[in-house]
């Protein structure tokens, strides 16, 4: 008996165990990592787990090891190809570069937000 047949969802994601897979996290966080247990919750158990930070083009990973990750904490789970992985065309850069350039890039999303903020309540105290 197949187990997609008595327990759709989490049990399909048995079919995904030892694979090399990217989980996007409700936080925004990206992890890329090997999955090695999953229950009926779809808590989830990633080995050789990378956090990946993407800023525009490039990219920086920061090694995490095993990671548990709550099953509610998962907003997107997919399967990685390799080979396309390994053609994609953005730049590696090291560690305390992709860290600089996303708080750089947080700085600018928060001062747009302040904009659009001031802005907002400008439109509204004319109404």
């Amino acid at each position: 008996m197949c187990a997609a047949q008595y327990l759709p969802g989490t049990a399909s994601l048995i079919e995904e165990l030892d694979k090399k897979l990217m989980v996007l996290l409700r936080d925004g966080r990206t992890l890329i990592g090997y999955l090695r247990s999953v229950d009926q919750f779809a808590n989830l158990v990633l080995h050789r787990t990378i956090e990946r930070i993407h800023v525009g083009s490039e990219y920086g990973d920061i090694p995490r090891g095993i990671f548990v990750v709550r099953g509610e904490n998962v907003v997107l789970l997919g399967e990685i190809d390799e080979e396309k992985e390994a053609n994609m065309n953005l730049k590696e850069v090291g560690l305390e570069e992709i860290l600089e350039a996303q708080s750089k890039q947080q700085a600018e999303k928060e001062e747009q937000d302040k904009l659009r903020s001031k802005i907002f309540k400008i439109g509204r105290a004319h109404v």
